[in-house]
């Protein structure tokens, strides 16, 4: 996979991402190349990349604008029954499950988070991890499609929101 400076990534983890650059730096007395990338989700700062073991880490382009209405879809659906009736009793299988599901990368594992998470807050009170997984989930989900639609990352906060609901009317 070769980048390109100013194209827009996906970071597992770290969300939507933009090369700024391609720079040499002295590591351990050895001249290694980086990707210089710029986190989109407000959170400020660089993170660098060795350009060859970028392989290994996931990394992939934006979801296509033609997949947004799927993503909303799924966040409308009720939870996959085959995870939540286990998960939702076993905390320590539920934090397995997601850190998997949040290490993909992938934006249809992070609606999973958001949808089943949001399912199980509907029943019981979330606990600190179970909350702190769903705010990222759901903060990294919004920072990808306001880049993808080009719109303010309220505005898709409201309409995930509202996708949410659609679920809970039926």
């Amino acid at each position: 996979m070769t980048l390109s400076i100013g194209e827009k990534i996906i970071l597992p983890s770290h969300g939507p991402c933009l090369i700024n650059a391609v720079v040499n730096k002295l590591v351990g007395g050895t001249s290694a190349t980086f990707y210089r990338l710029a986190p989109l989700e407000d959170t400020g700062g660089e993170l660098f990349i060795p350009v060859d073991k970028i392989t290994g880490l996931g990394i992939r382009q934006l979801v296509g604008r033609s997949e947004i209405p799927k993503l909303f879809g799924r966040l409308g659906q009720e939870a996959k029954k085959t995870i939540l009736p286990t998960t939702a009793r076993n905390w320590k299988q539920r934090a397995i499950d997601h850190s998997k599901l949040l290490a993909s990368g992938s934006a249809f594992d992070l609606a999973e988070i958001v949808e089943s998470l949001t399912e199980l807050n509907e029943t019981r009170a979330l606990a600190p991890h179970d909350r702190q997984t769903l705010e990222r989930a759901k903060k990294l989900l919004v920072c990808e499609i306001a880049e993808v639609l080009g719109e303010t990352k309220t505005a898709i906060e409201e309409r995930i929101d509202k996708a949410l609901q659609v679920r809970k009317a039926e």
